[in-house]
């Protein structure tokens, strides 16, 4: 696939980004412009939207060598300046041109429901805008670095050799008992060690949080960000509701297949150490050894699903936007980082050769064949879609997937037991993702509370959603900081829901491929390429499924789950 930077008809070419300075002639050009037609108009929509998407990328590449080597002060202190030095004043002058843009009379020209949706997000940004939030805001993401940092400099040695989490965590899943509890120790003894100052940090977001939406004339920063995330297709009660239908459907599943597992094992209540081992004490699954291996074999994988998919990845590797291997002070977790000038995405993950790896990187594959999907639509307001959609485009090609990991597990029963932990895991995943948001629910709904009111409702949603078959007994800090490994509570803010959400979505796609695998396809790449040009029940529907989080259809997709589960 052809990688070129489409030629900049209104921001320098050789731009280079040092201090505000250097781009405040940009928006003193679009402020002072005159726009006396609707022809006019356009043409300053597209120079405003160049010039976003270079400053995103800047920002983005900033984010990128930070995350791959928190301890680089050079990128930290790089990342550091845009969000306290650059970013501030880019608010401010943001806020202007989206003055103007709203009060343009030849607004009212552009009718399609593109166009609807990217102004109506203009007039949230308007409306939510206020100056003296924006060093709170840089604080916010000044503080969520703090955070990459710790978690990045959570090392352990063990047999003498130095080990990150991800690498770590492949020997909790070793069939020796006495292993498993050796390195569970080390990485429980490490982590505690960092309580006091994750607690810290998370102190002085809530606070931070709580005074943005204050200023901005909200209750609570729930309601703000609500606001803030353009969430127009659904409510707060919505999430309720799913909180529930997890609950009444979802954790009696999830217990039951940890019972049978508990009853395998022949213990009558699980160590934290046991959650991941295999009960039959086989050993962790090694689908690869490097990540070379994993990008080739994911490769043969997307090519079988779709061609394109496949050119997609080989890009990537071409102009080098993959770092996939986990190594010492590199950032937590894993993601996909649009770049929306040269319109191709970064992979960052942290593989170490487990299964879970493969996982993420389909998830993240995913995410990237959705930017490259939607790289050539004409605004980048287009291509920055709701998260609900971006995680459809992911957690779909994660079950898209599964009829081609013989590439990764050439063994029937490696094959049948990769699967049988995929499926597993959703079912597990589901509960998770309903004890993070009603977690965060309560966090900014109380804002005053004190850390002992926090760990209390913790551990009530913990036993809301949890299976009760684990004994935590010399493991408490284990179980009552459970949520510090969870970033998106400290980094993103109420982006954890749209993970459920999608997922049910996604299992719908994975349902439409089991009766015809290329329509499925076709309408997965067809809701994909919309970006965010229609709402989100619209771009489902193209997808060919449903944005439906009733309790109706979350049991009607536990019991496929379940089917196909008995299936293999």
């Amino acid at each position: 696939m052809e990688v070129k930077r489409k030629p900049r008809r209104f921001v320098a070419e050789d731009l280079v980004i040092n201090n505000w300075t250097d781009i405040k002639p940009y928006f003193d050009q679009l402020l002072n412009a005159e726009i006396n037609s609707v022809e006019d108009f356009k043409d300053w929509l597209l120079k405003n939207s160049e010039l976003e998407a270079v400053l995103e990328e800047d920002m983005a590449w900033r984010y990128i060598k930070m995350t791959i080597d928190t301890a680089n002060q050079e990128a930290a202190e790089r990342y550091k300046k845009f969000v306290t030095e650059i970013n501030p004043p880019i608010s401010e002058a943001s806020n202007i041109l989206n003055q103007k843009l709203a009060n343009c009379p030849f607004k009212d020209e552009l009718k399609s429901e593109a166009d609807q949706i990217y102004f109506k997000k203009v007039e949230t940004a308007i409306e939510l805008f206020r100056e003296e939030n924006i060093p709170l805001q840089s604080k916010s993401q000044t503080l969520a670095q703090e955070y990459s940092g710790v978690i990045g400099a959570q090392l352990i040695t063990y047999n003498g050799k130095e080990l990150t989490s991800q690498q770590a965590a492949k020997f909790l899943k070793n069939p020796d008992r006495t292993i498993r509890k050796e390195v569970y120790d080390l990485l429980y003894d490490r982590r505690i060690q960092d309580n006091e100052k994750l607690e810290e940090i998370f102190d002085e977001l809530v606070k931070t949080r709580h005074e943005i939406a204050t200023n901005a004339g909200f209750d609570n920063y729930r309601d703000y960000k609500f606001k803030a995330m353009n969430r127009f297709d659904y409510s707060v009660q919505d999430c309720f509701d799913f909180h529930q239908s997890v609950e009444d459907f979802i954790v009696p599943i999830h217990r039951k297949i940890q019972q049978e597992k508990l009853n395998k094992f022949g213990f009558e209540k699980f160590k934290p150490y046991d959650t991941n081992a295999d009960p039959e004490g086989k050993a962790p699954l090694e689908p690869f050894k490097n990540g070379k291996e994993l990008l080739n074999k994911s490769i043969e994988i997307f090519g079988k699903i779709d061609p394109y998919f496949a050119d997609c990845l080989e890009t990537m590797d071409e102009i080098g936007h993959l770092d996939l291997e986990s190594k010492k002070g590199k950032a937590p977790g894993g993601y996909n980082y649009p770049l929306y000038e040269i319109g191709i995405p970064f992979i960052f993950m942290n593989a170490a050769g487990s299964s879970r790896d493969v996982i993420t990187m389909i998830h993240e594959g995913g995410h990237a064949v959705h930017s490259f999907l939607t790289k050539d639509l004409n605004l980048t307001s287009y291509k920055s879609f709701p998260s609900e959609v971006a995680e459809l485009a992911s957690m779909s090609m994660e079950l898209l997937s599964m009829k081609y990991w013989e590439v990764f597990y050439d063994q029937e029963d490696e094959l049948k037991r990769a699967k049988k932990e995929h499926l597993e895991d959703i079912i597990m995943v589901l509960p998770w993702v309903a004890t993070i948001d009603a977690f965060q629910h309560w966090i900014y709904e109380n804002p005053e509370h004190t850390r002992e009111q926090r760990k209390s409702q913790w551990l009530k949603l913990s036993d809301r959603f949890g299976t009760g078959l684990t004994d935590w007994d010399g493991y408490e800090q284990a179980r009552d900081y459970a949520w510090h490994k969870q970033l998106h509570l400290f980094e993103v803010p109420f982006y954890y829901i749209e993970y459920g959400f999608s997922q049910l979505g996604a299992l719908g796609v994975w349902k439409n491929s089991l009766a015809d695998e290329k329509k499925a396809v076709d309408q997965y790449k067809g809701g994909l390429a919309l970006g965010y040009t229609k709402d989100i029940k619209s771009i489902y529907s193209e997808a060919g499924v449903k944005f439906d989080f009733s309790s109706g259809y979350i049991k009607e997709l536990s019991e496929m789950l379940v089917d196909q589960l008995n299936k293999i």
